[in-house]
């Protein structure tokens, strides 16, 4: 394994600790959350020990006031350091909580105070930020997440329910090749990158390809198609969806037959253009709010497209006042491929950057003890050296220009920051402010972000095997 764990114990070992004397003294905070074993019941025959927040999954939701500072305690009552993500939240790098940024780690039976100003406004959540490597019990294999709602100042949602969706598989196993849905993107594959994908396997000197995570077991809020509470709705509600992709290598989609989504706002942020659409696709740790208008009445079943992941747990069943019967599934059309610029400006141009980054990304099979290495500009990230590392000035606008030499879907994640998209699958958009977004295979893309929050700023792709073996990179500012 070239992922060095001598400085995740060293950092951990001087992570400040609050003792239980002081926590005792000090005014109580605004939530607790305690990382512990505990167990999930997917269903009756189906009970998983994983880690949890609060001995639960989803982890207990979060509603913070844009601009209203909070206080967190949180708890690690587990015998590893832990660190704890706000994912999407524009706040400083010392409670972002990545090791990468400087974040102390919350040392084994030790607890860390951490307060913040919580923005921007809209649906983002928390989760572990530890390397996991081979261990699927560690990082986001594990139970740790949860959804976090920041109320805008001015709340004028137009609906009549608002419902969380966490969805999340457990069960993880090594296995090896499996490639990862390709049909989610819409775009076009680039041949000058297929023949840099192909150039890098005829290079390698391992011929297989490295391990993937499979799964056996699917959850919706923590529970398996049919053994939850069923999603009771009455005809002509306006039901608002709030959905976060918790996985930690999987692409998901939801469908609910008969129906379409309003998606009014992705990672948390309106979009310019709401617009209908009969599937969503979430990257890994992409969020999507929607609004579905109740206006077919039945038992249906709101799930994954996939037949298996839907017949092993992924979805739920949807029931109308007054309707009865098994509930029933039929696909969305095969032909719609999800497309960022929908929900775009049109006939927009972002501002002209100050300065474009182009970033390289190609992999390496089974290069590094049978696990994929992944590269950005032919460097691996260094957990010693903290590189690949690009340099930002406060208040100047950056491009990245991201190229995929890779069959794989990589949702990429900048901390700290949200960005918009300048470009996606060949074509132009703007007004889309995100904080992930899916690299497809073969394809470019382009965002812009503003630097605007100092401090040490991760980006990675949010594929937790991509990110472990090196597809990561740090911008620092000067």
């Amino acid at each position: 394994m070239t992922i060095d764990r001598r400085s995740l114990v060293k950092t951990a070992a001087l992570s400040p600790l609050m003792s239980l004397e002081t926590a005792l003294a000090a005014p109580k905070a605004d939530y607790t959350i305690h990382i512990a074993k505990g167990l999930i019941e997917l269903a009756p025959e189906q009970i998983v020990s994983t880690t949890l927040y609060n001995g639960q999954f989803p982890g207990p939701l979060l509603r913070f006031q844009e601009g209203k500072a909070v206080t967190v305690d949180v708890f690690n009552d587990t015998d590893t350091p832990e660190l704890l993500h706000w994912h999407g939240q524009q706040i400083p790098s010392a409670v972002d909580g990545a090791a990468e940024e400087g974040t102390p780690f919350i040392a084994p039976h030790g607890m860390r105070r951490i307060s913040f100003t919580p923005k921007p406004s809209g649906l983002r959540f928390y989760h572990t930020h530890v390397v996991a490597g081979n261990d699927l019990d560690r990082g986001t294999y594990c139970g740790q997440a949860g959804p976090v709602y920041i109320e805008p100042k001015v709340n004028a949602g137009a609906y009549d329910q608002e419902v969380f969706l966490t969805l999340k598989e457990f069960g993880p196993t090594f296995s090896k090749g499996g490639d990862m849905a390709s049909e989610a993107l819409t775009g076009e594959e680039i041949a000058e990158l297929k023949a840099i994908g192909k150039k890098a396997d005829d290079q390698a000197k391992v011929k297989t390809k490295g391990y993937e995570v499979g799964y056996t077991l699917f959850s919706i809020n923590g529970r398996m198609l049919g053994h939850g509470e069923p999603l009771r709705v009455k005809q002509g509600q306006r039901v608002l969806f709030h959905v976060i992709n918790a996985s930690a290598t999987e692409i998901r989609s939801l469908a609910l037959p008969g129906h379409s989504f309003r998606v009014v706002a992705l990672d948390g942020n309106p979009v310019p253009t709401p617009a209908d659409v009969p599937v969503l696709w979430l990257g890994t740790a992409e969020r999507v709010s929607a609004i579905v208008e109740m206006k077919h009445p039945g038992v249906w079943i709101l799930g994954d497209l996939s037949d298996d992941d839907r017949g092993h747990g992924m979805g739920m069943v949807v029931e109308y006042a007054g309707a009865g019967g098994k509930p029933k599934w039929t696909p969305p059309p095969k032909s719609f491929r999800w497309d960022y610029t929908l929900f775009g400006k049109t006939g927009a141009a972002p501002p002209k950057p100050d300065q474009t980054f182009e970033m390289l990304i190609v992999k390496h099979n089974a290069a590094l003890a049978g696990f994929n290495q992944w590269t950005i500009n032919a460097a691996a990230f260094s957990m010693e050296k903290m590189q690949p590392l690009y340099k930002v000035q406060t208040g100047k606008r950056y491009r990245i220009k991201l190229r995929n030499g890779s069959d794989d879907i990589h949702p990429m994640h900048l901390h700290r920051h949200s960005f918009e998209l300048v470009r996606a699958a060949g074509k132009p958009t703007a007004g889309v402010m995100k904080d992930v977004v899916m690299l497809g295979g073969y394809q470019e893309l382009e965002f812009d972000f503003v630097a605007d929050n100092p401090g040490r700023t991760l980006f990675h792709c949010h594929q937790q095997l991509h990110m472990d073996f090196g597809l990561m990179a740090l911008f620092d500012y000067v």
